[in-house]
């Protein structure tokens, strides 16, 4: 079946041809945004050390060699997958090609289950993981929710991986019963290096958060677009921003905003690096949606899935809730609108009630509160601290005291 994503032409070698110390692998936006942070800091730490990466922009800054963008090709749901089946097989053996032809010491698997389980099977199958008598480190960071569905990956985890890294405090006893290392390193969206995107303003505008993937930006854009132009009749002095994550998804947002040509000087597109305020939120389940709870801002979870993949999921997943802020409080602080429940009258009606109701403000603005204090313990240490010791122990093993070191460790 062919695929709309194009494979990167080559995989460039490492800095100077070298084995590298390490191998990031984020295979989406958030994911990609939090590991920069601690890669910098990494580097910051010792300079001396050899970074490659595959990911997405924020990688891309940093001073690893970069490799590919991944998450350019994020997709979610079986079908999803299936539909650009050849190109994410192909995708695969690249990247374990190319793994197993330069050995970096070290593998931080960032997310994305999806790809970086299976890529940590492989190694393993292989006899290139540590856990399997090879000599590649297998480091993960940001756990799939093995405390809201698949369970059981956790055990095929512990088999594979050397140590992992959490970012809510309640995880670790999600492992408690494998014999995996696992440090709760804090959520990056309450340390001191993150710089909140958007901030609560009665003032400020209507906020529209499609996402960062390019097939569900496509399915859900146009629903949110359809609420607002109903909103916008009833109520002419308002006014949308659209929130991207980079220059492909800005593309597909510019392509599906042309075709409304009454919402013109209406609509504000802005990039994700910027600052925004919002009175009013309505946003896909992703990341992005627990950063606008955090800051307080009303609103509403909007999604739409393929028919096949949202019944599939139906079928196999029990939680209760898409949103992350829902699961975590387990009630429904932003209302989730899915599949056929998202239509333009329900997106106005809640907005409405967002704008319009002093309850609902004081109600978010409390939940908002919870949510802090429920991710606000201290992290053993940070991701980069963290990052920094997984690597200096592998390098102890394999050089003991007397056999000499690769670098000073003071």
């Amino acid at each position: 079946m062919s695929s709309s994503f194009t494979l990167p032409s080559f995989f460039p070698a490492p800095p100077g041809k070298e084995r590298p110390d390490l191998l990031v692998i984020a295979g989406e936006h958030s994911g990609d945004q939090h590991v920069a942070v601690a890669v910098r800091d990494l580097s910051e730490r010792d300079p001396g050390l050899t970074i490659a990466a595959m990911g997405g922009p924020a990688l891309r800054e940093t001073n690893a060699t970069f490799l590919c963008d991944l998450t350019e090709s994020s997709v979610v749901g079986v079908f999803e997958v299936v539909r650009h089946f050849g190109y994410f097989r192909e995708l695969f053996a690249r990247t374990l090609d190319w793994v197993e032809t330069w050995r970096p010491k070290n593998i931080c698997f960032v997310d994305n289950p999806g790809f970086n389980l299976r890529l940590a099977e492989a190694l393993y199958r292989r006899g290139l993981s540590r856990k399997a008598g090879g000599d590649i480190q297998l480091l993960y960071y940001i756990s799939p929710q093995v405390w809201a569905w698949k369970k059981n990956r956790r055990f095929k985890m512990a088999r594979h991986l050397d140590a992992l890294a959490v970012i809510f405090p309640f995880e670790t006893e999600s492992y408690a019963d494998t014999d995996l290392p696992v440090s709760f390193v804090g959520h990056p969206f309450l340390s001191e290096a993150y710089d909140p995107f958007v901030r609560y303003d009665s003032e400020g505008s209507i906020l529209l958060l499609p996402g960062s993937r390019r097939i569900a930006v496509g399915r859900i854009l146009p629903i949110l677009l359809r609420g607002v132009c109903e909103l916008f009749k009833e109520r002419p002095g308002e006014t949308a921003t659209i929130i991207t994550p980079d220059e492909t998804i800005r593309a597909v947002v510019e392509r599906e905003a042309a075709k409304w040509p009454e919402l013109a000087d209406k609509l504000e597109l802005v990039d994700k690096a910027d600052r925004v305020t919002g009175k009013a939120v309505l946003t896909s389940s992703g990341t992005m949606s627990l950063s606008c709870a955090l800051a307080g801002v009303p609103g509403a979870i909007v999604y739409r899935a393929n028919v096949l993949t949202f019944w599939l999921g139906k079928m196999l997943i029990t939680i209760p809730y898409l949103g992350i802020a829902n699961l975590l409080l387990n009630k429904p602080m932003y209302p989730e609108f899915l599949q056929d429940r998202a239509t333009p009258a329900n997106l106005v009606g809640e907005l409405k009630e967002c704008l319009d109701s002093a309850e609902r403000r004081e109600s978010t603005r409390r939940d908002a509160a919870r949510l802090r204090e429920l991710l606000s313990a201290p992290g053993t240490e940070t991701i980069g601290r963290w990052l920094a010791r997984r690597i200096r122990e592998a390098d102890d093993i394999c050089n003991p005291p007397g056999r000499g070191r690769r670098r000073d460790d003071n």
